[in-house]
């Protein structure tokens, strides 16, 4: 009896993850049905805890493919895993990743979110210098419905997820990850005002990424430096669709509070541009992450690799 009940609570306990998505071929676990409608201010937990890990990360480029090994610890520092949010430990991956490089663009944007009912409801953007996963999307959704597909926001604070001040916490398999700007990482590159930001990242789909700085013209490194804004925006109004909609104003609580508009800021609804850059001298396409929301991008702008049998190994 004492070891059924006991079972019964680590079972529990390892549902109980406000990140609760599994990259491998099982569903994932049923989800929790919060009521939260109202975003709130978020708290983090203060980065101050190092690992005890050794990282390690390794690229490898053979023609127009990129091949990414990492075990995903990073090199700076993390908050405390677990914490009241979040119950899981930091533990090494075996990630094993192989990017196809200057891909022509898909025929439309390609979302990172899933609503069906099989699968993870959203994949990892693209892997860190460091050999960390950016994975801005959660599993959470209002009342626990995903096929109403109001889906939480990790940086909406209306669900409390147990992010560091790197914007990370952990999934049940120890895979810690970023769900907005990577602090910790981009104070170790020297991302700062005044300069277009170094790469500090590649997307599934094989373009690079920088971080909030870039050329005031995409194209003319000389036309000066400037953060660049995103062009999403809060949707004015109350929220509406599904009859399970949590009602209320559009106030970043969820995703889909968010709408895309044309020209509203620097970047396009993949949150990128064609730009050139010290790395990419005769021009690429490549995302940025902001300070304002997507953070990190939702959408592709190429064909993403496929997360089962190529992705993890």
């Amino acid at each position: 009896m004492i070891r059924t009940i006991l079972i019964f609570v680590i079972l529990v306990l390892s549902s109980e993850n406000g990140d609760a998505h599994e990259h491998g071929h099982r569903r994932p676990p049923t989800p929790r049905k919060h009521q939260a409608t109202e975003a709130k201010p978020l708290v983090l937990i203060p980065a101050n805890h190092s690992l005890p890990n050794e990282p390690r990360v390794q690229f490898t480029w053979e023609g127009n493919k990129l091949k990414v090994e990492a075990n995903g610890i990073p090199k700076h520092r993390v908050g405390t895993f677990p914490n009241r949010y979040n119950p899981n430990q930091i533990d090494e991956q075996s990630l094993s990743i192989t990017l196809t490089l200057g891909q022509d663009p898909a025929p439309k944007p390609i979302p990172l979110h899933n609503t069906s009912s099989f699968g993870p409801p959203n994949q990892p953007f693209g892997i860190a210098n460091n050999g960390v996963l950016f994975d801005p999307g959660t599993a959470e959704f209002y009342l626990g419905d995903r096929r109403a597909d109001w889906n939480y926001e990790a940086l909406g604070g209306a669900v409390p997820l147990g992010l560091d001040e790197n914007h990370g916490h952990v999934q049940p398999n120890g895979s810690y990850h970023y769900h907005g700007l990577p602090i910790g990482l981009l104070d170790q590159l020297g991302v700062q005002e005044g300069a277009h930001s170094p790469l500090i990242g590649w997307a599934m789909d094989g373009h690079p990424i920088f971080a909030l700085y870039g050329y005031k013209d995409a194209k003319e490194p000389k036309s000066g430096v400037k953060k660049l804004r995103s062009s999403y925006r809060l949707i004015s109004g109350k929220r509406k669709g599904s009859p399970e909609n949590p009602g209320g104003a559009h106030d970043g609580a969820f995703a889909r509070d968010y709408e895309y508009v044309a020209g509203w800021g620097d970047l396009d609804q993949c949150n990128g541009r064609y730009t050139v850059t010290k790395d990419f001298p005769d021009g690429t396409y490549a995302y940025f992450l902001t300070e304002d929301w997507p953070f990190i991008p939702r959408y592709f702008k190429s064909e993403p690799v496929k997360l089962r049998g190529s992705f993890r190994r």
